[in-house]
């Protein structure tokens, strides 16, 4: 049945309904006003964390003490080498001479009718080496390699290609002189260390005669065979710095000067350049003019969301928010507390021309910067980032954590960590011979593997060569950066792990040279370093010591020296380590995310408080409208009474007139 409210009795129900409704609707409209403003709130919070991530991001470069290390290093004539330089670099001004460049060996084979032609099958076996006077002797720290040439690929491009894609430390290539083509087979380092010996196993039965694969022997010592000759000499770098010869096997050298790395481009010998080591000063200089502005893109975040305006009488949707306060004082107390154990002969930033202003931000003077920067006696690392200024040279600050305490910290080692040795019991045999001692079963810091030496006859110091580069070379160590160190004494041998502590050890654990090479040796473990730092036990592994207490997460490297007292540590978190932390409380702490859920919970009440007066809203148009119905129907019975008495008093007269 359809019907139309009003159509009977001429009432607008729908708008008399509609108008009572938008009083009734009154409510609801001050909880979405109620709601925008928590909206409001909710954004200007979410504003306000992602000023502070930003300000947080800029503090990165200041955190780290090697940033203010930075050194630059440059050579007069830049034609000569290229320069660079390290935290470790000390400044000051060296006199350089470049006299040769660093060479690799060439080795050249006679004439061949082609590249296709035939030439043999076998192994090629690489050495690398120093030719001394008729000797040659083994680059302890490069081992043996095999290349092994099949009859598929005995021709004279396929034992070139054999050799570049055996990664043996050689290269190899065909060159037509005119008359033939000659194999050049070159050592990929350069150095005196790295010339070549290269000694054959060929299938024809006979390694020395100049046929077949041995066409490729090179063995320059006296009475050795040399079927290939040599074109370019191994030559090592040669270079004066301050009066005092040099010679490297790299053009790169890294350990001349302390934190110096040289790429020498081209020898001019006779001709002295200057080499000028500095501070990078400006990069310092723009770190902190950078934090500044940071800080004050931060200050002026927080004042537009917090300011009153006098003029205008208007506030701010956080003015007078006490989260926002709180904030403000934890910044400005984090930059105006003194540092009082830094240890850089700084402890706050107005001594580095970094001063408040009346309205919150900060203000660089630039030229006080400058000088600070640029004087040795100041620090400026420990002003802001975490750092330990260490008493003892051979104690080193690595890292701390953020909740270690400022403080100067006393150091006590009664253990000094050493390396896993395996030390022979008597002389060793100095003749090896393939299959009767000529292997070794180790196990290095947990690793184990086998190697096989190469047979001959040798001195005590070119077989402790023999062995270290054969340890050094094999895969199983170097995949895990595990080395080792073999010396020779009065011909016993000792090996030595690279690692500190008591995850190294060398173990012998079999092999055939076993008893020849070391009899029943002395195997001793590493032990890890131990001591206290301000009376409380230190964790120690292997050279590093892990602070606890006030000094949890300080850690130390103690690089040897005695047992006993070993001065001091001055730690301070410096201004922008301080800062990182009080961000991070506020970021991941309860001051801001307190206040966000609070405003969450009041939306969630105001939207509660929506459900529950629309469900009520609801019932009372229910209730109006059923009324307005009843009353619509009402009047509409009413007036079709009143039509019908109408009609019939208006027949009155006629009935008369009857």
């Amino acid at each position: 049945m359809l019907s139309t409210p009003g159509i009977g009795s001429g009432l607008d129900v729908n708008g008399i309904v509609s108008k009572l409704m938008s009083v009734e609707r009154r409510p609801l409209v001050v909880l979405d006003a109620k709601e925008a403003k928590q909206q409001t709130q909710l954004t200007a919070f979410g504003t306000l964390k992602g000023a502070l991530s930003s300000f947080q991001s800029s503090l990165s470069a200041l955190k780290s003490p090697a940033n203010f290390s930075a050194i630059t290093a440059k050579l007069t004539d830049t034609s000569l080498a290229s320069v660079s330089a390290n935290s470790s670099a000390v400044t000051g001004s060296h006199d350089v001479e470049i006299q040769t460049l660093a060479q690799s060996q060439k080795l050249k084979s006679g004439n061949f009718a082609s590249s296709n032609t035939s030439i043999g099958s076998g192994t090629l076996t690489i050495q690398f080496g120093t030719y001394d006077s008729g000797t040659f002797t083994l680059n302890p720290e490069k081992a043996a390699q095999a290349i092994i040439i099949s009859p598929a690929n005995s021709s004279l491009a396929g034992i070139r290609d054999a050799i570049n894609q055996s990664d043996a430390g050689i290269s190899a290539s065909i060159i037509n002189d005119g008359s033939g083509d000659r194999l050049v087979i070159a050592s990929k380092d350069t150095g005196l260390s790295n010339a070549l010996k290269i000694t054959t196993s060929d299938d024809d039965g006979n390694n020395i005669d100049n046929s077949g694969l041995s066409q490729f022997a090179y063995d320059a010592t006296i009475g050795g065979t040399a079927n290939l000759s040599e074109t370019v000499a191994a030559n090592n770098a040669t270079m004066v710095i301050d009066g005092i010869p040099i010679s490297k096997a790299s053009n790169k050298i890294t350990d001349a000067i302390d934190g110096v790395t040289f790429n020498l481009l081209k020898a001019d010998l006779g001709t002295t350049t200057t080499l000028n080591i500095t501070r990078n000063t400006a990069g310092i200089e723009k770190s902190i003019s950078s934090f500044v502005k940071a800080y004050n893109d931060l200050n002026q975040t927080i004042t537009d969301l917090s300011k009153y305006n006098a003029e205008t009488k208007k506030a701010s949707i956080l003015t007078g928010d006490f989260t926002v306060r709180s904030l403000q004082n934890q910044l400005r107390n984090a930059l105006s507390d003194p540092l009082k154990t830094a240890g850089g002969g700084l402890s706050i930033l107005s001594e580095v021309g970094v001063s408040f202003q009346g309205d919150g931000s900060l203000k660089l003077d630039s030229s006080k910067l400058s000088e600070v920067v640029n004087d040795p006696s100041k620090d400026i690392a420990t002003l802001f980032a975490s750092v330990g200024k260490t008493s003892d040279s051979l104690v080193s600050f690595v890292s701390a954590k953020s909740d270690t305490v400022n403080g100067k910290y006393l150091l006590d080692i009664n253990q000094i960590a050493t390396q896993g040795t395996a030390t022979g019991s008597a002389p060793s045999a100095l003749t090896i011979t393939s299959g009767i001692n000529d292997t070794l079963d180790l196990t290095i810091n947990g690793t184990a593997a086998s190697i096989t030496l190469g047979a001959g006859n040798y001195s005590a110091d070119s077989l402790a060569a023999e062995i270290q580069s054969k340890i050094n070379g094999k895969s199983a160590f170097s995949s895990k950066d595990i080395n080792v160190t073999v010396t020779q004494s009065a011909g016993i041998l000792t090996m030595t792990s690279n690692q500190y502590g008591s995850s190294s050890s060398v173990e012998i654990t079999g092999g055939n040279g076993e008893l020849s090479l070391f009899g029943t040796a002395t195997e001793t473990i590493g032990i890890d370093v131990a001591g206290t730092i301000n009376g409380i036990n230190a964790t120690g592994s292997g050279q590093t010591l892990t602070g606890a207490g006030d000094s949890n997460g300080l850690v130390l490297q103690i690089k040897g020296g005695s047992t006993g007292s070993r001065g001091t540590i001055d730690f301070a978190h410096g201004f922008a380590a301080k800062l990182d932390q009080v961000i991070n409380k506020m970021l991941d702490g309860k001051l801001i995310n307190n206040r966000i859920d609070g405003i969450n919970a009041k939306i969630d009440d105001i939207n509660s408080q929506r459900e529950t007066l629309s469900r009520r809203l609801g019932d009372v148009e229910k209730r109006i409208r059923a009324q307005f119905s009843a009353l619509d129907t009402m009047i509409a019975s009413m007036t079709q009474t009143s039509n019908f008495l109408q009609q019939q008093l208006s027949r009155l007269p006629t009935i008369g007139n009857s």
